[in-house]
């Protein structure tokens, strides 16, 4: 292939954008842009092809080689040209076990695909996948990389039934729905300039904060922040009957291992007690190997 078909490809303004992508790195350390450089080829392309990968290659001074071993390691760069919109089903251990993989074979059914495979009208690339990292909403299945959660095999279909008539339905979480093109170049470091791009979602719901609430139920130490992403939680109900928080003191000589360890331990409480156990423990622990003394 030459260098001419890649500038037939890739115009000026995506080149401009790689060498915008290039400028993110030190000097001397280009190679480190091939990742978001092959999400940038798959927006034009819709997947990496040949083209992305010469190009990829031309602009970081890489073999094709290398270039090639990149984009076949990582299950985001796709070797087949991909639908408007990348459906995936999780069927690792959690969702599996709740119906991912019913789900996965009612969408193969109903799309008439197998995995890894698009619809005839271009809409739907089905795949399944490892896990999305949203198992407290098992199970899930993502289009272009946003929520659907606790889907049925019914819920399922409609997804992809609405995506199919042209009228993408809203995620669970996160931005409106754009097609694959459109993600792989945000997904390449520029900004999502649709109007809406902000509207309607939400980041996380209550299975998301349900160990948050646990914990602050027995009045573990707080992470900062936390507990205004779950939602107002009354500071007098939070800590109730778990005593207050009292940061040790570390003595002089300790190491800064065994200083983190003691940094706050909340003195009653079943669960906090557990927690001041392993922490003594792990000191312990320390002061044998290190032979430190209180």
């Amino acid at each position: 292939m030459s260098s001419n078909s890649t500038e037939t490809v890739f115009g000026e303004d995506i080149r401009a954008q790689a060498r915008e992508i290039i400028a993110r790195y030190p000097e001397g350390k280009s190679r480190s842009a091939l990742l978001p450089m092959l999400h940038l080829t798959q927006s034009v392309e819709g997947y990496v092809s040949p083209a992305c990968i010469k190009f990829c290659a031309e602009m970081l001074d890489l073999s094709e080689a290398a270039v090639t071993a990149v984009a076949t390691f990582y299950s985001m760069y796709k070797r087949q040209p991909t639908g408007e919109y990348l459906v995936s089903v999780c069927t690792n251990t959690l969702c599996g076990m709740l119906g991912g993989d019913e789900i996965y074979e009612v969408l193969q059914r109903e799309l008439g695909v197998g995995g890894n495979e698009t619809t005839p009208d271009g809409k739907v690339t089905l795949e399944h996948a490892e896990c999305l990292a949203a198992c407290d909403y098992a199970p899930v299945v993502t289009v272009n990389y946003e929520y659907f959660d606790q889907q049925t095999q019914q819920s399922a279909k409609d997804v992809v039934r609405a995506l199919r008539a042209g009228e993408p339905p809203t995620p669970t979480r996160g931005a409106p729905l754009c097609t694959f093109k459109q993600v792989e170049r945000m997904l390449a470091g520029f900004p999502d300039e649709r109007e809406d791009a902000l509207a309607g979602g939400r980041s996380g719901g209550e299975p998301t904060f349900a160990g948050l609430r646990l914990t602050e139920g027995h009045g573990m130490a707080d992470v900062a922040g936390a507990s205004e992403l779950a939602g107002d939680i009354d500071p007098a109900e939070r800590h109730e009957g778990a005593g207050e928080h009292v940061p040790a003191t570390p003595q002089s000589g300790q190491s800064s291992t065994t200083r983190r360890v003691t940094s706050e331990v909340p003195p009653s409480g079943g669960v906090a007690r557990k927690a001041a156990e392993h922490a003594e423990d792990a000191r312990e622990r320390l002061r044998d190997e290190t032979g430190e003394e209180d």
